[in-house]
This record gives C-alpha cells, structure tokens and sequence, in this order.
C-alpha cells in the first residue's frame, strides 16, 4: 500500500517549498476567472493551469458555494491529488477551501486528499512500485480537529482496502484475526478469537459447515469496545469475511473467480469502523463481529443437500453451496443476539452479485426492521457520498426460504435472495 497518511498545516504559503501549490475555485465566485478564463467553469472536478518556471499553480473547480456539499469538497480534493500523482509530482500544498463553512466539509476534503492518493503497489518489482507524492500541506484557514479526524477516517478506509486488495494466500482468515488484535491493542479493545475446534463444538454447525472444505484455518473474531456508560447498549457490527470463494461443490465460472479475494469486503468495513473507533475513541459501546474463512472444494466440503445446526438450533438445508455468506452470518447474528444486548445490529456482506445488477455498482442495498435505523443511515450515506438504496423486506420472503426437509432452506425463489443489512432489537 501507498498513500499520504498524515497531513502537514501552514497559515500561509510563504515558508512552504512545494512542486504545486492548488488553489479552489467556486464556480459562482469570478475573482480568479482572470487566471483561469477558458480553461474551467469551476464545476466540481474541474481543473486548470498556471504553471511557468517560479510557480506551478493547480486551480480546482468546487461547485457553486451557494450550494456547496461535503462531497463536492470530497470529489475536488480527489482530483486535485489525482493530477499531482499521475504527473509524478512529489509534493502538494493545497489552500483549503472550506474557510467558514461548517467543520464537516473540511473533514470532507481532507479525507478527499487522502483517499485519492491510496494506491495498491504492493507487488510491483518494476518502476509501476514507484509512489512520487510524498507530502499533502493544508495552508490557510482550517478546522484542524475536523482535518484530523478526517486524517484518521480515511486511514482506517486505506488500511481496509489493503485488506480487501491483498490475494487470498495473504489475506486469510489468520491475517484479519491479527489485524483484529492491532486494532484491539491500539484501541485498548477486547479481542476474542475461536478456531474451528472451539466454534464447532460451541454448536456453529452453520459457519463451520461452510469451513469444512478449506485446510486454512478458520476464526471468529469478536472485538469489543467499551466507551460509553456500562447502560449503553452496544452497537453490534458484522462483517461477512469470506476471504476466499470458489463456490464450493457449488463451483463459481473460472472467469473472474480472482475476484472472489472481495469476498471479505464486509469484514474490512467492520475492521475499518473498528479501526477509526480505535483512534477517535467516541463515547459508545461497539462489538464488532467476523467469521471469516475460505470457501473451497474439498473431500470434506459440504454438499447440496446437506443439513446444518446453526448456533440457535435451527437447521438449515443446504442447496447452493455458493450462498455460503448467509450461512457463516447466521451463527455470527445467532451469537451476537445470545451474547449481547446490542441497541441494533448492522450486518455488512457481499451477499449476492444480483445487488450489483439491480443497482448498477452505484449503491449498496439496504434492509431492515428500523425505519428510524434506516433513515438514519440514509442521511449518513448522503454525507459521505456513499449511495444506499432501500429494498423491500415483506413477510413473504420468509415462506420462500422453508425447506421441505429442515427448518430452512439456503435459497429463496430466484431473484429474491434475502440480503439482510439492519436488525433491531
């Protein structure tokens, strides 16, 4: 992994020695247009040029400021860095642009500036490994607790998609449970880890079912932090953390199977959360939640047909091995609805491809019983510009997954898949 971890502040730019100096403009706002005339509107993304052999200067587009949003701030700064990196410049100084605005669009934008400059070079041997940004300086007036909370937000999303990027022969199973155990030290967390003698003999015939086909050791991984009153009712996070997935008996096409390694991704949310939760330590109680392991083919693997003993007893018929995801989350839910009284659950998995061709790779799909939850988590995806789109959760999808032969089934009707994301109790 490359990225820009930590910023650098200045009051001005008279001290700051720096290959471009980057400079906002509002699409709304005509004082720079002499400089920049013909070369931008100042519409979001929009970037111009004032390079001569003193002084490179990189003016950015913001939108209009009467109607200026965090993500417009975000998505500037992203292009802004985007440059600098493609040109192979290796330092930036940019004047933050959110001077009297409200502290969240300069967390915003500096989570902006660090996102964009994530690369994943970790397995290059030739000079594609070269990273040339070496630091970010914020000039001018800026909320430095928002900036640095914004520092710490985008580290914890950076250290997640190394996770997820990693192939499956380095991100398993082992490596999220240390990372588990990082987070946990540094955040003064709990970390409680199960290998599959404990879990399976604890009765998650479910989540060890699915394991039974790989020789690379399951976990289950339960972190815990305890920062609010001991009143407080926990927020419980799960995370689906199929490290690898072929499919199972069950066998995925070969093309694109690679990409199964993504199969984790609900996981590297939870540790990601888990992660800022360490460093910015809010006043709330959160049990995080990860079963993790491989899905593969096996002399052991199980079948079509199958039966399974989730953790709450239930059984389970097993008629796609390939929608393993529900099964290893049924005993994490199980667990954490036995084990805990949580305020409400959020469960985060890649469960199925037909969320990605229902909304087009833009939104994630959400479900719930909350409808306050929901909301709530409506408002936060439009703050961080990252999209949710509620579907349905009827009581007629709970008839299509009853199995002849146990008490449910793997499967619903085709193309009613249940995906559940929000559970409250």
């Amino acid at each position: 992994m490359a990225h820009i971890n930590k910023l650098h502040y200045k009051e001005n730019l008279k001290s700051i020695k720096s290959d471009v100096v980057a400079k906002g403009v509002f699409e709304d706002d005509k004082k720079h247009w002499t400089i920049t005339s013909g070369q931008m509107k100042g519409k979001v993304g929009d970037l111009a040029f004032s390079f001569n052999k003193k002084k490179k200067t990189l003016f950015f587009g913001l939108g209009k400021k009467k109607k200026a949003t965090a993500e417009n701030f975000r998505r500037a700064a992203g292009s802004v860095v985007n440059f600098v990196i493609d040109k192979k410049y290796g330092s930036l100084a940019v004047e933050c642009p959110t001077g009297g605005m409200e502290a969240y669009n300069c967390q915003a934008f500096t989570e902006g500036l660090i996102l964009s400059s994530y690369r994943f070079l970790d397995y290059f041997s030739d000079e594609r490994a070269n990273y040339y940004l070496k630091n970010i300086t914020m000039v001018g007036t800026c909320n430095k607790n928002a900036s640095k909370k914004g520092v710490i937000i985008a580290n914890a999303v950076c250290d997640s998609r190394d996770l997820g990027n990693h192939p499956g022969n380095v991100t398993t199973p082992t490596r999220l449970a240390n990372f588990a155990k990082e987070v946990g030290k540094k955040g003064n967390m709990k970390v409680t880890i199960f290998d599959r003698d404990k879990f399976t003999k604890m009765g998650m015939g479910s989540f060890a079912g699915v394991a039974l086909g790989t020789n690379e050791p399951p976990k289950f991984i339960i972190m815990e932090y305890f920062g609010g009153s001991k009143k407080d009712k926990p927020v419980l996070l799960v995370g689906k953390g199929l490290t690898f997935d072929t499919g199972g008996i069950s066998l995925k096409p070969g093309l694109r199977m690679d990409e199964m390694k993504f199969d984790m991704c609900g996981s590297a949310v939870v540790f990601g959360a888990m992660n800022a939760i360490a460093a910015l330590k809010p006043k709330m109680n959160v049990v995080a939640i990860v079963p993790s392991t491989h899905n593969m083919l096996g002399g052991s693997a199980v079948k079509p047909g199958d039966i399974l003993t989730a953790y709450n007893g239930k059984t389970i018929e097993v008629l796609n091995t390939d929608a393993e995801g529900r099964l290893i989350l049924a005993d994490a839910l199980a667990y954490a609805s036995k084990h805990y009284d949580p305020e409400y659950i959020l469960d985060f998995a890649t469960l199925t491809g037909a969320i990605v061709i229902t909304l087009g790779g833009i939104a994630t799909g959400i479900m719930g019983n909350n409808e306050v939850l929901i909301e709530n988590i409506k408002v936060s995806s439009e703050n961080t510009g990252e999209h949710v789109w509620q579907l349905p959760l009827w009581d007629e999808y709970c008839d299509q997954v009853k199995s002849k032969v146990a008490d449910v089934k793997n499967l619903g009707a085709r193309g009613k898949l249940v995906q559940l994301l929000v559970l409250h109790f």
